[in-house]
């Protein structure tokens, strides 16, 4: 089976945290893609496998996590340009427009990423996820400047429909020395 879904549970508890961790892993054929705590003493738990193995991991994972389960998706078909952005292992040799998404909760924030690469032409640069971030996330993406606005939109837009989208912003001709700060 092809293991292009993946689930993540974000957690205001670093020890149920851990407890969450352990039962996805237990309750599916899963892969664990990364577990650890983030800003602000938040724990994320991220894995991937087939979409009805995914699903049923992050269930069991909810209902392991009961009152520390901050926010969780399922995303079946992932676009694969996700695990480099969230790994940082993305190289662009130059910007053409560059747009960010910012977002309140990790999770929110990968489901608007992949929204974005599978709206518009745009290759992500990074996700960076609530570390020293006070435990919110943004994405960077970079194209030509419909694309990247299309882009961001659709991210924001998905963010947005959770409550948890801080700001979004498109700069058509961002100045080279912006992706020093990025990588």
């Amino acid at each position: 089976m092809a293991k292009n879904s993946i689930g993540l549970i974000e957690l205001t508890s670093v020890a149920a945290g851990f407890q969450v961790c352990d039962t996805m892993l237990k309750t599916a054929d899963v892969d664990l893609v990364l577990s650890r705590s983030i800003c602000s003493g938040k724990y994320m738990v991220l894995v991937r496998g087939d979409v009805a193995a995914v699903d049923s991991s992050v269930k069991a994972g909810i209902g392991s996590g009961h009152f520390s389960v901050i926010d969780s998706f399922v995303i079946p078909n992932v676009h694969e340009s996700i695990f480099p952005a969230i790994s940082g292992a993305s190289k662009v040799e130059a910007l053409e427009a560059l747009g960010i998404v910012e977002s309140f909760s990790v999770a929110s924030l990968i489901e608007g990423a992949d929204a974005a690469v599978k709206t518009a032409n745009v290759e992500l640069i990074e996700i960076r996820l609530a570390m020293a971030l006070g435990g919110k996330a943004f994405a960077t993406m970079t194209g030509d400047v419909a694309a990247v606005q299309a882009a961001v939109d659709a991210a924001a837009a998905v963010v947005g429909q959770r409550g948890m989208l801080v700001n979004k912003v498109v700069i058509p001709h961002p100045r080279p020395e912006l992706l020093n700060e990025m990588i």
